[in-house]
Parts: structure tokens; sequence; C-alpha cells
């Protein structure tokens, strides 16, 4: 009898869908891989196949303007291209730059994630103008998209931003005709807003998502009919270290978000296959890639105390994402 109880539990906790155990382990990369530019910071690092070949879409400025405060000035989104989603990745082209100032995102452009959304390709990012400021020395950075029917352009891009205050580190869950749109203000409260089309309205659905912990550069996604973010835990609060890698998850993907366990999706080390370890002075801006309804790679920036780059590792067990 109890047997049979055991395979009732079982199979009733399969059909609601958690049965999936979400634990990120990571295989050993290449040091040649990722995408670098000599002469560049080259930060964040968002990831889509289209055919054969795997497109990132970064940011970067010249070195010359510093890192990492350079880029509020400096940043522009670039394309590069790959037969592998290791890379190493090649530069194609400048994506988001500079155009006429009285667009909101006139002088910079940041945070690039892409989606495929119906038969459009859609990169959400951040920019700024020449002169909004949000306070007095720093310019007022907003959410926009631009949007093409092909991957290689060319981008529309939206004559406003969709988030009109400071706002950062854009994430989009895609459900059906419904946007969720998670985003971190200035002081990093986290906000989550809802819109019946990416280029839509959003409304505040959650207007404090994590009132304890401060929580930067976003990935949403669902699983096991769960609602699940990894993101950078800026101060420590959730992992005990400063800027690694957290899970948090919710049931109806509004309210009541929790750490998962396990909490941490990463650290600040990467094992390469020549059995070195790079142990990252920053490592931040985590993406997923996601292929055949599985996660199977991690993208994050990563900054070894010289140079900067955008680098992929690979999931030793994919995860099934609904």
């Amino acid at each position: 009898m109890r047997k049979v109880l055991l395979l009732f539990a079982v199979i009733i906790i399969s059909q609601l869908g958690f049965g999936q155990k979400i634990a990120f382990e990571f295989e050993k990369v290449p040091k040649e891989s990722g995408f670098k530019m000599e002469g560049y910071w080259v930060w964040c690092g968002s990831m889509i196949q289209v055919g054969a070949t795997y497109h990132l879409f970064a940011s970067r400025w010249k070195k010359q303007g510093g890192f990492p405060e350079g880029y509020r000035q400096n940043s522009e989104i670039v394309r590069a291209t790959s037969n592998s989603p290791l890379g190493p990745f090649k530069f194609q082209e400048i994506v988001i730059g500079e155009r006429d100032s009285s667009f909101w995102d006139s002088n910079m452009a940041h945070n690039p994630t892409i989606h495929k959304i119906g038969n459009e390709y859609v990169l959400f990012y951040i920019g700024s103008d020449f002169t909004t400021y949000n306070t007095k020395t720093s310019l007022l950075r907003r959410i926009g998209y631009a949007s093409s029917k092909s991957i290689t352009g060319p981008w529309k891009r939206s004559d406003k931003p969709i988030i009109n205050s400071e706002s950062n580190n854009p994430a989009l869950l895609i459900e059906g005709n419904k946007v969720k749109l998670l985003y971190r203000d200035a002081q990093l409260k986290v906000v989550l807003a809802e819109a019946d089309k990416y280029n839509g309205v959003y409304k505040t659905v959650n207007g404090n998502l994590s009132p304890t912990c401060k929580l930067e550069d976003f990935y949403l996604f669902k699983a096991d009919n769960q609602y699940h973010i990894i993101c950078e835990d800026n101060v420590g609060g959730l992992s005990g270290h400063e800027r690694w890698g957290v899970h948090l998850f919710s049931v109806d993907g509004v309210n009541d978000w929790k750490p998962y366990n396990p909490v941490v999706v990463y650290n600040h080390e990467i094992d390469f296959t020549d059995n070195t370890i790079l142990k990252c002075t920053r490592r931040e801006r985590p993406q997923l890639f996601i292929e055949n309804g599985k996660i199977t790679y991690l993208i994050t920036a990563v900054y070894d105390g010289k140079n900067t780059w955008s680098q992929p590792v690979k999931l030793k067990n994919s995860i099934k994402v609904n």
C-alpha cells in the first residue's frame, strides 16, 4: 500500500510539473572561447541561434573611456557571430550606436537582451541621451528596444522608451500575448511590470520585488510551471558573497519571490580545459541561452583586472523550460 501511495504521489508531482531539480553546474571551457575585442571593453552578452550561426549581442566602448563607468557615455551595442555557442565570436557590426540627439538613446546603449517574438527579432536595452539627467552627474538611463525581421537588420529603434524612468538590466519573459519585464532603478529596487505586447504600455505589478536584498542583472524564465530569476547578488545578501549569481523563484510570477535551493548559480571562478582556473575580479550580467526548450549555456561578462569579455559556459545538464 505504501508503495502504491508513493507511486501515486510521484505521478501527481510529475503532472503538476514540479519534478525537476534545477541545478547549474558547468563544464570547462577553452581559453580561446567567448567574445573579446582588442582596444575595447566588452560587457554584457546575449545569444541567439539563427540557422547554423550563433549571434551574440554585447556592449562595447573604447578602453580610453575607462572601466566600468565609461559605459555611461560611450557604450554601443554590437553583434558578433560564431559557428559554436562557445565561440570564439567575430565582430560583425554596430547594431545600436549614436543617433540624432532628439532621441532617448542618442548617446549610449547598453544591457542588450535578444528575443525572438513572433516573426521578429527584438533587442531590448538601456540607453541615454546627451542632456537628460537623473542626478546632477548621471544621465538618465531608460529601457527601450529595436526590432527587425532579420537578425542582420535593418533594425528599427523605438522612438521612445518603454519605461520612462531610471531603469536598468531589462529581463523579458514572453507568455503568449503577455510580456513580463523585470528591471531595477538607481537604488537597485527591483520592479516587475507587465504589458499585453512587447511594445505596449507596461504597468507595474510588483514595485519592490526584493525589499531585503540588493539585486541586479536579471534573467527571467519559466520552468516546472514556476517562474525563475537568476541575477547578481550585489552585496551578498542571499549568497553571502558579493556579486555572485543567485536564483529566486515564484509560483505566480508576481509576488512571494523566494531563494531557490540551491541559491547559488555561479561564483567568480571559471574552469578552463587546460585545468587552469580564472578567478574573476568581476563576473556579472548573467544571460541564458535556450535551445529546443532547454537552457544549455550561461553567458556572463567577465573582468580579470585588465581585460573584459563575454564568456559562455556550457551546463553539464540542460534545464527544461516551459
